[in-house]
């Protein structure tokens, strides 16, 4: 696709992106928002790593290109709203304030061009572990760091035999019983907000797990994240809403980074959009 004019969308969601931390696909969000294009585009939280920044600071040029990257989208009339998650908490506290064209909100209402309501939100205000036991959280978050580093090791070695990439994390988090019931839990009381707000839908981010699924008149989306699936949704001109998978733009691999072909949990290929 090197060259090739982007592919265009009414609008687009973005979300885990953890910049700060060495878990994050830099490289690839950058060839992802070079090849697309929205009118309208939501930064659905977890964008900025505050958590790992306090504790060391890391901050390579790739990361620092997103930045640009999506302030340049809004001087080129983009309409983005910044959605302030948990790990990007700190910016909770600019609610309404605009940054180089961008808007930092706790909530938004998205109407789509077939005139569904669909809330957007982190999620993290409905995640128990994160507001009654931060030090729980704190210390998952230490376990995260963890299951990335084995990640990684396993990546390197899968590059080494000629093997696609394989994230462990997620793997793990689809095995894990305890793990598959707090993403249903999640999504359940996502879906009994938007009820809740009298909205056609939610769309999320925070667990790190993409999906479009819909529970009876409630439309669920997930983002997922630019930390292990590299995943964003994307809302066509009709309305209709899709998750892209976008793990390796060019023929060349950025310098620096892994070849990431994503697969499903059984170890088969997934086409990229």
């Amino acid at each position: 696709m090197s060259g090739a004019e982007p592919r265009t969308f009414r609008s687009m969601f973005i979300s885990d992106v953890h910049l700060g931390s060495k878990a994050a696909k830099a490289e690839f969000l950058i060839d992802f928002l070079r090849h697309h294009d929205a009118d309208i585009i939501y930064l659905v939280g977890d964008i900025v790593d505050g958590w790992r920044l306090r504790r060391s600071w890391h901050w390579p040029q790739s990361h620092n290109d997103v930045v640009q990257k999506l302030l340049r989208k809004a001087r080129k009339g983009a309409s983005i709203t910044y959605i302030a998650g948990n790990h990007d908490e700190f910016a909770r506290q600019f609610q309404g304030v605009h940054f180089g064209g961008i808007v930092v909100a706790d909530r938004a209402i998205h109407e789509t061009a077939d005139g569904k309501r669909l809330l957007v939100i982190h999620g993290d205000q409905f995640d128990t572990v994160v507001h009654n036991a931060r030090w729980l959280a704190y210390l998952g978050d230490y376990a995260y760091d963890a299951a990335m580093l084995v990640n990684r090791v396993i990546t390197r070695l899968r590059q080494v035999l000629g093997l696609p990439y394989w994230s462990f994390s997620s793997w793990a988090k689809v095995k894990v019983k305890k793990a598959v019931n707090f993403i249903g839990s999640f999504q359940t009381v996502l879906t009994e907000e938007a009820r809740r707000l009298h909205v056609d839908g939610v769309i999320c981010g925070h667990i790190h797990h993409a999906a479009i699924e819909s529970y009876e008149d409630v439309q669920y989306i997930n983002t997922g994240d630019w930390v292990e699936s590299c995943t964003a949704v994307v809302e066509h001109f009709d309305g209709r809403m899709e998750i892209l998978h976008w793990a390796h733009v060019l023929p060349e691999t950025p310098v620096g980074s892994e070849v990431l072909v994503p697969i499903d949990i059984k170890g088969r290929a997934v086409q990229a959009a």
